[in-house]
């Protein structure tokens, strides 16, 4: 974990300031990722505990390679971050996304609807005999979130209609992450969903933590493990 958090910030670093040397600015921070490989240590990660498990590394498509899409139920296909193919069974398909500041609020929602709406049409696919005899595959989510003032204070909203659920209550974005992934697994959406906070600060050490036991790294990596080893 480690090395992906160093990895992590330094393609961001890297890629923020080619950009500002070719005179090439992206709206707000998306500078930092355009290069679109910030999350490819994690992925890596993932990979060597699948590759422990059983599964050859020919069976691993991730992050870089070309061979990535599967049938959705509601379009036609879908590029995730990793999927394994054993043969011809869907072992497992899993998501990696991030958010850095300065601003956390102008992506929230997207990030919500985008992370419910993936599962929702793998899972009705999966149902619909899209990947064959394969038995549910895992379905993973693994988010990266500054840990800063603006993602760990209380944050306000308005619903002027109706109450909202009294968790959300005084929460950070943060928080809401946290709660996110915490429901993504519980209504069975995902098979794990993990959260991890990283300061910009930290880079050089590469230090990071959880929001909780339930959404931490660690807890992904078992439930991760356990379904491969089951499967391969």
């Amino acid at each position: 974990m480690v090395d992906a958090i160093r990895f992590f910030w330094k393609t961001r670093t890297e890629a923020a300031r080619e950009q500002q040397n070719r005179g090439v600015s992206d709206q707000g921070n998306r500078a930092s990722v355009t290069a679109g490989k910030n999350m490819d240590g994690f992925c890596e990660m993932v990979g060597r505990i699948i590759e422990d498990n059983g599964i050859p590394e020919t069976e691993i498509h991730a992050k870089g390679r070309t061979q990535q899409n599967i049938p959705g139920f509601y379009r036609p296909t879908k590029n995730w971050d990793l999927l394994v193919v054993h043969g011809t069974r869907l072992l497992a398909a899993i998501e990696f996304k991030s958010q850095v500041g300065p601003s956390f609020g102008n992506n929230f929602n997207n990030r919500v609807e985008e992370a419910i709406g993936n599962a929702i049409d793998l899972n009705t696919a999966f149902r619909e005999g899209a990947f064959g005899d394969s038995q549910k595959p895992f379905i993973g989510y693994f988010f990266v979130l500054e840990a800063c003032p603006k993602s760990l204070s209380p944050v306000r909203f308005s619903s002027p209609h109706f109450a909202t659920f009294p968790e959300f209550t005084n929460t950070s974005y943060a928080a809401r992450y946290e709660i996110l992934c915490r429901k993504l697994v519980l209504e069975g959406l995902y098979d794990s969903a993990a959260l991890v906070l990283t300061k910009r600060d930290t880079a050089e050490s590469g230090t990071w933590t959880n929001m909780s036991e339930l959404t931490g790294a660690k807890r992904f990596a078992s439930v991760l493990a356990g379904r491969i080893a089951g499967m391969s």
